[in-house]
């Protein structure tokens, strides 16, 4: 079972980039359903095909004018009922099949590509006893736990992640075959991310994960 509440880790690094002095830095957007000026970090761009195809851009980088939703399923389902994208491009737009589920599934490619360059890296410990080490010698990033992996091993390593650091995100969205794939792996229930740039990006990703599925296991 898993909690729907946003991390405190993904609030936090909102509150941060709000608060920080390089906040007149960031770039920010505005969203084509709410009408609301957030940070990028928090919204989706949309851009346009060659055949006025609706195209999710979650890198930004697509050439031509693009629109932006905020990064909630309930928000991209009333964009594409009230044709909002078709106000935002002042033209007709060819609307994918479930777009949201796109986006989705776009976001879970990008945060397991992540993982695995953690991996790549040396930023990301795989298994159990790998984990519990981790834990002893440094606060990760993330700990990433299968949503299909048993209950007895992570609530021993929620134990011992809180005994050591306290609040510590929890990624427990991912298969531990598609976890396993995305490392180079066999299955893999258990991880820990450390902290850097991959660790970053990651947190931004799954900052808008978590308005399509829920992130955090529960006991």
């Amino acid at each position: 079972m898993v909690s729907t509440s946003t991390p405190s880790c993904l609030k936090r690094a909102r509150r941060r980039r709000l608060t920080s002095p390089r906040a007149s830095l960031m770039r920010e957007r505005r969203c084509v359903v709410t009408g609301e000026v957030r940070e990028e970090a928090d919204l989706v761009r949309m851009a346009l095909g060659p055949d006025s195809e609706l195209v999710p851009d979650l890198a930004a980088k697509l050439p031509g004018r693009g629109a932006w939703v905020s990064a909630e399923r309930s928000l991209i389902e009333k964009a594409v009922k009230k044709s909002a994208f078709n106000r935002a491009f002042g033209c007709p737009v060819k609307m994918p099949e479930d777009l949201p589920g796109l986006v989705e599934g776009q976001l879970v490619a990008r945060a397991l590509s992540l993982l695995g360059l953690a991996r790549r890296s040396g930023d990301l410990a795989v298994g159990y006893d790998a984990v519990r080490l981790a834990l002893k010698s440094a606060k990760p990033a993330w700990r990433i736990e299968a949503s299909d992996g048993a209950e007895d091993g992570r609530s021993k390593l929620d134990r011992l992640a809180f005994a050591a650091w306290g609040d510590v995100p929890v990624a427990g969205c991912f298969t531990a075959e598609a976890i396993g794939d995305a490392t180079g792996r066999a299955p893999v229930v258990h991880a820990a991310m450390s902290k850097g740039s991959q660790a970053r990006a990651f947190t931004t990703v799954m900052g808008k994960l978590s308005g399509f599925r829920p992130l955090v296991p529960q006991g």
